[in-house]
């Protein structure tokens, strides 16, 4: 949203979201300037089939499925060099919580990995992190889980802010309209967030950080 609005207003140019990755050879979904709908990432494109498939706990949207042309043939896995693992019946999950309107529009919810479960409830971590990033702008923060026996899962919030409090949290939250749930547990200060050598967070090594706390 704030890329959107800055190129639009500082460049005086329109900036059009799309989804894709690299088995979709690399296109999904995309916004056109006859078709372009805020906060989606268009539709998807034509001759792609798709489902959702329900996931426990997650009660808005579904995990998407799809097949069509540009869809991979398969991934070769390491414990069976040389042969070729084509997606079951042509399917391929893509691993993304979405939702489809009634006009074929995409709206991308949440890796179905990012989702915390506690006490009996789901909870995006696609949701905590916009909680941080608005009570400490100028920082950076991540968000994980860690098992709890009791409460299924805990949220972990990264962040290099050392000042950072639940206290700012639950205000932010209460701002941007978030469940109480969606307030990381515990608070843990980092000089710097694990990074891949794209840029983005490792969320692999988060993960690992945050069972080792």
């Amino acid at each position: 949203g704030v890329v959107r609005k800055t190129g639009r207003e500082k460049y005086g140019i329109r900036i059009r979201e799309g989804y894709g990755a690299t088995e979709y050879a690399p296109v999904l979904a995309v916004n056109t300037p006859m078709a372009c709908r805020s906060g989606t990432v268009g539709p998807l494109l034509p001759g792609l089939e798709s489902k959702l498939e329900s996931v426990p706990g997650i009660t808005q949207g579904g995990l998407l499925s799809v097949r069509g042309p540009n869809v991979m043939q398969g991934y070769y896995l390491f414990d069976h060099p040389g042969v070729l693992k084509p997606p079951a019946d042509g399917w391929y999950s893509t691993g993304d919580v979405v939702e489809i309107d009634a006009d074929g529009f995409v709206r991308i919810l949440g890796r179905v990995k990012r989702f915390a479960k506690i006490a009996g409830e789901m909870v995006s971590l696609e949701v905590v992190e916009p909680i941080a990033n608005l009570a400490s702008p100028g920082c950076q923060h991540a968000a994980t889980t860690q098992a709890d026996a009791q409460r299924g899962e805990n949220i972990l919030l990264f962040t290099t802010d050392a000042a950072l409090s639940r206290e700012a949290l639950l205000s932010a939250a209460r701002q941007l309209g978030s469940p109480e749930l969606a307030i990381a547990r515990k608070i843990i200060p980092v000089a710097g967030l694990p990074l891949l050598g794209t840029g983005k967070i490792d969320y692999v090594t988060l993960k690992q950080m945050a069972e080792a706390a």
